[in-house]
């Protein structure tokens, strides 16, 4: 991997799991990690654990809920006012939401919480991220999903599993989208296999993750991540969707440039960015 001394890194998610190892890990290379995560208690155990990986330094860390898209305009307000540069953006916050959960926001929750507010943030932060990375963790479940652009609120009944899949996809599409119309910032998304985390604890997946023996670590989750924001950018694809480090294929549906460019535009008319 190549070196990420100095440079200035947000990773969304980072209070446990996948997020909380990939700052750790970066954090020991290098970067100046910023953590973002809903829960206090456990940002609060991240900070320290970053803290610890960095040398002593304490990481700068902030709360932000992702079910309430005002949150998202709070965060970057404060990450406005304190970064000129930001050299890589992870968009790893979400998971699975039992049941059909609408936000205040008005959309249905899984998709809301993977997709849109990672979207928006990124969006939001596009000067800041000029020459710089997104990376959004996605998921093989992808392979599961139906994403209707024209339906981002969720009115349809999907089953959990087809809700998680569609965000899955957004994931993925969103990162072949921004390659397309940001050609400065080099963006991936990435499958990190089945990882032992509290992904899906409220229906059961985070107890069957932890006693399944073929389960990752979240620092085995969190490899590719880093290994992308490390990774020279004239070695990799931007646009790609990667597994296990290497450039894969995701499904049919989920390669389509002209779904990809319709989501975009939804997406951006769904958080109220319609006039960009």
């Amino acid at each position: 991997m190549g070196d990420l001394t100095g440079r200035t890194v947000v990773v969304t998610g980072a209070s446990s799991g996948i997020g909380l190892a990939a700052a750790v890990d970066m954090a020991r290379r290098g970067a100046h990690v910023v953590l973002v995560g809903r829960n206090p208690d456990r940002l609060t155990a991240a900070v320290a654990a970053v803290r610890d990986a960095s040398g002593g330094r304490t990481p700068p860390a902030y709360r932000s809920d992702f079910a309430r898209l005002d949150d998202v305009h709070v965060l970057v307000d404060h990450l406005r006012q304190r970064y000129q540069r930001i050299d890589v953006l992870a968009n790893n916050a979400g998971g699975v939401v039992s049941g059909r959960v609408v936000t205040q926001d008005g959309f249905e929750a899984t998709l809301q919480t993977n997709h849109l507010a990672g979207f928006l943030l990124s969006n939001l932060l596009r000067e800041q991220l000029r020459n710089g990375r997104i990376i959004n963790t996605a998921s093989g479940a992808h392979a599961m999903g139906a994403l209707d652009p024209a339906d981002l609120r969720g009115a349809g009944k999907a089953g959990v599993w087809r809700r998680y899949g569609s965000a899955k996809q957004a994931n993925i599409l969103f990162a072949a989208e921004a390659a397309r119309r940001w050609p400065d910032i080099m963006s991936a998304s990435y499958h990190p296999g089945w990882v032992r985390t509290r992904f899906g604890a409220g229906i059961g997946v985070s107890l069957a993750s932890r006693i399944t023996p073929f389960a990752k670590s979240p620092q085995q989750g969190a490899d590719t991540l880093v290994w992308l924001a490390a990774t020279p950018a004239v070695q990799l694809t931007s646009g790609g969707y990667y597994v296990k480090r290497k450039l894969s294929a995701p499904n049919a549906r989920t390669s389509d440039p002209q779904l990809a460019a319709q989501l975009w535009e939804a997406s951006l008319d769904a958080v109220g960015l319609g006039w960009r």
